[in-house]
């Protein structure tokens, strides 16, 4: 290893000018150059990635690539030129600067990942980070190649600089792109298609499972639960409305009781999918089932939000409609359940406090009106509320959803602040209706006893 090389790189990445009679241009150290990049870029993923990482060797093909448009951009730079520095030297240069780039963005970036900033992120905020050391990346080459050009201006380099933009532009598009993978995420790149047969076994499936509910028992305060989670690009919805539904069926009797809506596709032929019909039909389904002046019907949805209240959806090939707080409070009222627990885990989740609200009905939000929630990135296991209210508080701690609300509140402010959340407190919501709050006490007194 040239350590002379190094530093050259180093000094370009802060923009000082490359001292270009110590940079030595052989093949072996240019090979040792590009080696390190790789052994680092690699080795760093597999710190993000985490457990379960397989090695994806068609991202070999993406880093051949960079390496030889790095050459091809010391050789437009040089062409036709006589003076030093060589392309060679040049390319050298170029690749030492990625070297130090990929160690200085991989121990940054895994102090992050421990310490839980990029699990908050959403998937805007995390490309747009991962997107820094690459803009940064390329103004250093840029000034590189301009200051190897001996100033004959942009007409040698302005195809490089249109390449270098279209990489740039191709990477933001696609910041996912990595050596390593977990299974679930190769599976999101393998062709899937909703056909025929898989619309037909669809289609009587939720019916199918809402005549297999419990029965509601006379003179006992039941929990009927739905889970909702439209949003199919990401797991973390997922796991979160799986573990919801586990804590509900676990903590709150409501074992056999509940209907799980997921947009999913490995789980297609299993739990009818979240669609705004779909949840009409459930809850229609579990009111005919219920007592519907006894029973409680519990509802956690779990999605991106948008300020204006829409609970987002996403299934491709095929278009889900998001669902919106006066459709759900009119299929409640339709529907004539009395008491009504609801459970909204989304940015600008406060947006459906008013809409639902009404004497039998608690609802809870993992935000106000204004703010973002946290923890709905693609590295997230759980979403901030979801991790602190239910896996946490109704797990383990209490059976009262005010006081589980309450202490999740502090929590998350905690892990927020400890994350740099930098829009403002989530500030999850919480409105009680005057007659469900007894009621739900009674329930709490009659799960207490049972357990």
């Amino acid at each position: 290893m040239n350590w002379a090389n190094l530093v050259e790189g180093a000094r370009s990445l802060v923009f000082a000018r490359v001292r270009w009679e110590r940079v030595t241009a052989t093949p072996a150290r240019i090979a040792m150059l590009a080696v390190v990049w790789l052994l680092l870029t690699v080795g760093f993923q597999r710190v993000y990635v985490g457990e379960g990482a397989l090695f994806d060797w068609k991202a070999l093909t993406e880093a051949g690539f960079a390496l030889a448009l790095l050459g091809w951009a010391g050789y437009a730079a040089r062409a036709g030129s006589t003076e030093p520095p060589a392309a060679a030297q040049v390319l050298t240069v170029l690749l030492a600067q990625l070297a130090w780039l990929a160690l200085a963005g991989g121990i940054v970036f895994s102090a992050l990942l421990r310490a839980g900033t990029l699990d908050a992120l959403n998937d805007q905020a995390y490309a747009l980070v991962w997107m820094v050391p690459v803009a940064w990346a390329g103004l250093a080459q840029l000034t590189v190649l301009r200051r190897a050009a001996h100033g004959t201006g942009w007409r040698r380099l302005g195809p490089v600089l249109a390449v270098m933009l279209t990489a740039a532009g191709w990477y933001y598009i696609d910041p996912s792109s990595s050596f390593w993978r977990v299974p679930d995420e190769q599976a999101q790149d393998d062709h899937f298609a909703i056909g025929q047969e898989m619309m037909e076994a669809q289609a009587p499936l939720l019916e199918q499972q809402i005549g297999a509910l419990k029965p509601q028992r006379p003179g006992v305060i039941d929990m009927y639960t739905i889970t909702f989670a439209p949003y199919e690009g990401q797991e973390v919805f997922r796991r979160e409305s799986m573990m919801v539904a586990d804590v509900m069926a676990t903590r709150f009797d409501a074992a056999g009781r509940g209907l799980q809506l997921l947009n999913h596709r490995d789980t297609v032929d299993q739990l009818p999918w979240a669609t705004p019909l779909n949840l009409h039909r459930a809850i229609d389904g579990i009111a005919a089932i219920m007592d519907r002046d006894e029973d409680v019907l519990f509802i956690h949805l779990t999605s991106h939000g948008a300020s204006d209240g829409e609970l987002a959806a996403q299934f491709a090939p095929m278009e889900v409609a998001p669902v919106m707080p006066a459709e759900l409070r009119q299929w409640l009222d339709h529907a004539g359940i009395r008491y009504r627990v609801i459970s909204i885990s989304a940015c600008f989740a406060g947006n459906w406090i008013a809409p639902l609200r009404s004497p039998g009905t608690l609802v809870m939000t993992a935000s106000d009106a204004d703010h973002t929630s946290y923890g709905c990135g693609g590295k997230s296991e759980l979403t901030f509320f979801g991790r602190a209210m239910y896996d946490e508080q109704l797990r383990k701690q209490t059976l009262s959803f005010e006081q589980a609300h309450a202490a999740a509140r502090k929590v998350i402010l905690a892990r927020e602040q400890a994350a740099g959340k930098d829009d403002g407190y989530s500030n999850p919501q919480i409105d009680v209706g005057a007659t469900i709050a007894p009621y739900l006490e009674r329930q709490r007194r009659q799960l207490s006893a049972a357990h």
